[in-house]
């Protein structure tokens, strides 16, 4: 009597147990949206920030930051390739040292120096570097899968009209907005802030993760985005930039954003407006094609 090879066995279990991996990362993700509240928090926003960049391909410029820095939206920029992962609320050494530990780096990481007086958060420096990242690759090929579903039923906004936006915006006169309260509370907070300690021990490990991606390969840029006179005056600020400078003084290190300071806006002396931010993305895009 023949002999029946196992080969066809195997490979209708191995399919059926795709399927059923799928099916059921497709069900979480229908029913993840149905339930899901419809505020974001700051961390529920940088979860889904940083598994984006983990999951997708690694992009040619990377952007770590924390709130100054979200506003410089991806679409802001005319390269395609470009990831934002400031994290509001949080340090730009976190999102650095995720990026620098991962197994493939961008050609280029622009770090932001405006907030150095927060700690690394090592939470989400593990979570999407230690061994639960490790542990998630098992389901990378379900979560691509999903990912596809999704494009497919969420098309992107059409680039055409996205592009005319964005030259309407730029062509309209800087915002008449008040903002004179909301500065003069953001210049107490940061008047009474000592970022030194602090500063410091984050500007030392830019610096050692800044070591480690050259090695590697890659290039990092510091870059300080603009803040309104009125908050580059207070005392924190002063600080922070005299900090950074000594920490590097090699200009080579820097990435000088050349934005007209009399077309920018602020919502409160710190966080850029969105007619503001468009032009201070193409300044930066124009820097980069200049290095």
């Amino acid at each position: 009597m023949p002999r029946t090879s196992p080969l066809p066995w195997l490979v209708r279990c191995a399919a059926t147990a795709a399927a059923l991996l799928l099916a059921c990362g497709l069900a979480t993700a229908w029913i993840g949206a149905a339930l899901q509240q419809p505020a974001v928090t700051t961390r529920d926003g940088s979860l889904i920030t940083l598994n984006r960049y983990v999951r997708e391909p690694v992009p040619d410029v990377v952007l770590v930051g924390s709130s100054v820095t979200w506003r410089l939206k991806e679409e802001y920029f005319s390269r395609p390739r470009v990831r934002n992962l400031a994290l509001a609320g949080g340090s730009p050494v976190t999102g650095l040292e995720i990026v620098a530990k991962q197994p493939r780096l961008p050609k280029i990481i622009l770090i932001e120096t405006n907030v150095l007086s927060r700690a690394v958060d090592g939470a989400l420096v593990e979570r999407f570097t230690g061994a639960e990242r490790a542990g998630a690759l098992f389901l990378r090929p379900v979560r691509t899968a999903i990912a596809a579903f999704e494009t497919l039923n969420h098309a992107p906004p059409d680039a055409a009209k996205a592009r005319a936006e964005r030259q309407d915006l730029l062509s309209q006169s800087p915002s008449g907005f008040d903002n004179h309260v909301y500065v003069e509370r953001a210049v107490g907070e940061m008047n009474a802030e000592e970022p030194s300690a602090r500063a410091k021990d984050n500007a030392t490990l830019i610096k050692q993760l800044i070591g480690e991606i050259e090695r590697r390969g890659g290039r990092a840029f510091l870059i300080a985005v603009p803040f309104s006179p009125e908050i580059e005056a207070t005392s924190s600020v002063r600080a922070t930039r005299t900090i950074v400078q000594d920490a590097f003084p090699d200009q080579g290190a820097w990435l000088a954003i050349d934005a007209p300071l009399s077309e920018l806006r602020w919502a409160d002396g710190v966080h850029l407006d969105e007619r503001s931010a468009l032009i201070v993305a193409r300044a930066t895009e124009k820097a980069l094609a200049e290095r």
